[in-house]
Formats: C-alpha cells, structure tokens, sequence
C-alpha cells in the first residue's frame, strides 16, 4: 500500500518521477514568490499552503496536477479566458503533465487567492 501519512510537502513530492516533482516545486517556488509569507502544511495528505487562510492546495496524479481549494465564482469568471483549454470544477484545475507549466498563469491565480485572502473580514 502506498505511504499517506506525510508530515512535510518534501515527504509528499519525494513519492513521484523526478519530472512530477520538478513540476511541484515549480508551483511551490511560484507560491513563495507571490506570497512570501505562506505557510506550508500538509492537509487532507497533499500540499497546502496557508495564509490568511487557506490559499490553495496541490497534488500529482500520472496525468495532471491538480490546483485545488474551493475557488471561488470571482476567480474563474476572472480567468475564464485563461483556463480555457484545462478541466476546471469548482475546487480543482487540472494542468496535464504533458503540457507545459502555465508559470503566469499559476502566479496570477496565486496572486488573485492572496488578494481574496487580505480582503476577508477578520
């Protein structure tokens, strides 16, 4: 059975092909960049990252990594435009592996959820 109890985002991105962890620390690079604040923790076993609130989530699968956290209709009507052409729900979108990384487009929609965060109510 595969290992689910990780502790650390290393721990979690230590498990897939180099190229798969390549792609995550990429993002993970972005997300510190955009928010050099943010928080790391592992939740609900996969990546998450934190900042006045909960900012956004990440997870590998064989196809596609999947950008997750319930987003809200403010972000995909912003981005409609740009997420055009990946498989978008409410709570996921989903980059195919074989596809490039869409580096502004992720520091763009980190960007939007750090805002999101900064204008909630405390």
């Amino acid at each position: 059975m595969a290992k689910t109890d990780f502790k650390t985002i290393d721990e979690y991105q230590s498990g897939f092909p180099a190229e798969l962890q390549d792609r995550m620390q990429a993002i993970r690079k972005i997300i510190h960049e955009v928010v050099p604040e943010v928080e790391e923790t592992i939740s609900y076993q996969i990546p998450c990252f934190k900042y006045k609130g909960y900012l956004i989530y990440y997870s590998a699968y064989a196809k596609h990594i999947s950008l997750s956290h319930p987003f809200s209709a403010a972000l995909l009507e912003r981005f409609e435009t740009e997420l055009k052409g990946y498989k978008v729900s409410k709570s996921a979108i989903q980059i195919p592996n074989d596809k490039e990384l869409p580096v502004e487009l992720i520091r763009n929609l980190i960007q939007f959820r750090k805002e999101e965060n900064e204008a909630k109510p405390k």
